[in-house]
């Protein structure tokens, strides 16, 4: 592996701070994260917080102008970060309706300057990885409140509903198969990997990031709609007469359509994570450490499917069972005959849940 590191040294202080926010905004990404190598450690986690800032435009409850303004600007910092005390100034000054107040602190300088003074750091090479791919989120979330643009959103029982399978799917790649290319970039630039390889990374990208995109919308399926959204399209939701927006359940055909679609992207995922080199050692163990607890989720949904998509829907995995995925991306790190067995029980075992259910009179 080749350090193209160059300056880029944190010190305490900011090492600190980037596992502080982590923590703050996803328990699993802090988790993984400290298994990557330096730099691509601190890069990754520097991209995984602008994307947060990202969101949080998004999320807030404000009108569509003020919203694609505050995104002109963060584009703007993306190209020059050097700007961050005066913007995270005025942003300070905004109402953030519909964050909380953490979300609402990474907004402003005190919590959030640090970030943009890392970011100034990363060698050009990284930047401009994190800064294309960042910027391509952000042009697809600038979308999500246009009526002219894809993907598009329908409204039904006072719901705002992607519209069609397409628009559910590129909904999923902007908001996480760029990272996927995003990570992929990075791990080709600091690992060197080869064309071959680099190819199928590109390649699988996108569904990696797509299937754990969807499997976060079923899991997160009633508190989304709770607060108005539903990210799982219309033209699906139409065939169960809009019960789960009621959160009335629906048929276990229905069901089994909405796992076995999650399913098909996290088999090209399993693909992303064998195509990792041995060498690749740290990026492989995050890759598994999220491709596990994925599975272990669509298993928690199969076997709870009585209560899907009604006000009991919780399949979120236990601490006990994310540990047990950590365990398990240990033993099978460097044998990739144990990671394609694993994938396909847990495949078996959640198309048996389905299938218990299934027989049931």
């Amino acid at each position: 592996m080749i350090d193209y590191s160059g300056s880029f040294r944190l010190t305490p202080t900011q090492k600190s701070y980037l596992g502080k926010q982590l923590d703050k905004v996803s328990r699993s990404f802090a988790i993984l994260i400290p298994y990557i190598e330096p730099p691509l450690r601190h890069y990754l986690a520097v991209a995984y917080l602008l994307c947060r800032v990202a969101d949080n435009i998004e999320d807030c409850g404000q009108p569509n102008p003020w919203k694609q303004a505050r995104f002109t600007a963060f584009v703007d910092l993306l190209q020059e970060p050097r700007r961050a005390p005066g913007q995270l100034a005025a942003w300070e000054k905004d109402a953030w309706p519909g964050l909380s107040q953490e979300e609402r602190q990474i907004m402003g300088v005190a919590h959030g300057l640090t970030l943009w003074q890392i970011y100034a750091m990363i060698p050009d090479h990284a930047q401009a990885v994190i800064r294309q791919w960042v910027g391509v989120m952000v042009a697809g979330m600038s979308k999500l409140s246009d009526p002219d643009e894809q993907p598009c959103f329908v409204q039904r029982k006072g719901i705002d509903i992607l519209e069609t399978e397409q628009d559910y799917n590129e909904y999923c790649y902007y908001v996480a198969g760029t990272v996927g290319a995003l990570a992929s970039e990075l791990v080709v630039q600091q690992y060197e990997l080869g064309v071959d390889v680099s190819a199928i990374l590109r390649l699988r990208a996108d569904s990696c990031g797509r299937s754990l995109q969807k499997t976060n919308i079923v899991k997160d399926f009633v508190e989304d709609v709770t607060r108005g959204v539903c990210y799982l399209p219309d033209v699906w939701l139409r065939i169960a007469d809009y019960a789960p927006l009621e959160l009335r359940g629906a048929t276990l055909a229905w069901k089994e359509r909405i796992i076995s679609d999650v399913l098909h992207d996290l088999r090209d995922a399993a693909d992303y994570t064998l195509a990792l080199p041995h060498h690749v050692v740290g990026y492989r163990r995050a890759s598994l450490l999220c491709l596990f607890p994925a599975y272990h989720t669509l298993l928690s949904a199969a076997q709870r499917q009585e209560t899907l998509f009604t006000p009991a829907h919780q399949i979120k995995i236990s601490r006990s069972t994310l540990a047990q995925c950590i365990s398990d991306s240990d033993k099978v790190l460097l044998d990739d005959e144990a990671i394609r067995r694993y994938c396909t029980t847990m495949e078996s075992k959640i198309y048996a849940g389905i299938g218990r259910f299934h027989q049931m009179p």
